[in-house]
């Protein structure tokens, strides 16, 4: 597929996925979510892509989410000419299985489905200018792209209720302090940290990593008994992987592992 309203750039094993509607504030209509879409299964798909990052052009917003202006002008169409994505706004915010891990780097505001979309990655840095919320009450929506489900997991219920009842926005060290992002810096500084973060996870075996993150987010709907015991798929993977042995043998050489993520 060609893109018109993202871009999709790999820099060794890591992947850039930037949302291109600036003038929109990084508003996503059916276009750019079937383009997202694509972009996210050829990241998953693509056996020397490790991590992706997924941030907006500019430094206003990272996304102001569902492009409500399009919606308004198409509102007679049935999909807007677009089949329905499985995996939602974004193509990440619902039914999307990916075991690599996913940043956001939030180089702006990130509302509505830029905030859902976001809470649906791995790990969070954001701008100390940005503001963060699921403002959809006020215009007569709901964040149905998963925002109800993940915020509430994510922070404390009372106070995820506060922010979604009344539309308020969050600010960064909000954020922070609740435990939603991983990370607050300038806005210059959001992709580079992004990229340093990216940096840090591939120095450990891929096949390590991705087990790690099968195991933890299909744990949370398990007992804890269960969850240990489980055999998770991504794990079964590492455990008869060539950097199981790599990884042991590299440590006893005293040298950094050469992984191939098999």
């Amino acid at each position: 597929m060609a893109y018109e309203f993202i871009t999709y750039q790999q820099d060794g094993r890591v992947v850039t996925i930037t949302i291109n509607r600036p003038e929109v504030l990084n508003a996503i209509h059916p276009p750019a979510s079937a383009e997202l879409t694509d972009a996210w299964h050829t990241f998953r798909n693509d056996d020397d892509a490790w991590v992706a990052i997924l941030t907006g052009e500019g430094s206003r917003a990272f996304s102001a989410g569902n492009d409500l202006k399009y919606t308004s002008q198409h509102a007679g169409e049935r999909n807007f000419g677009y089949p329905p994505s499985p995996g939602g706004l974004g193509g990440i915010t619902a039914d999307f299985e990916c075991w690599k891990p996913m940043i956001a780097a939030v180089n702006g505001h990130a509302l509505g489905g830029g905030l859902e979309m976001a809470l649906a990655c791995d790990i969070i840095i954001c701008s100390d200018s940005a503001r963060l919320g699921l403002p959809e009450p006020s215009v007569g929506l709901t964040a149905g792209a998963g925002g109800m489900h993940r915020l509430p997991r994510h922070i404390p219920l009372k106070l995820a209720m506060g922010y979604m009842l009344t539309a308020r926005h969050m600010t960064p060290e909000e954020a922070y302090r609740l435990g939603l992002v991983n990370e607050v810096v300038p806005s210059d500084d959001v992709l580079p940290t992004a990229r340093r973060w990216a940096d840090e996870i591939l120095r450990n075996a891929p096949l390590s990593v991705r087990a790690t993150k099968e195991s933890a987010m299909r744990g949370l709907d398990m007992s804890l008994i269960d969850a240990i015991t489980h055999p998770f798929l991504q794990q079964r993977l590492s455990a008869v992987s060539e950097d199981r042995i790599e990884g042991p043998l590299a440590f006893a050489e005293k040298r950094a592992p050469a992984w191939k993520g098999r």
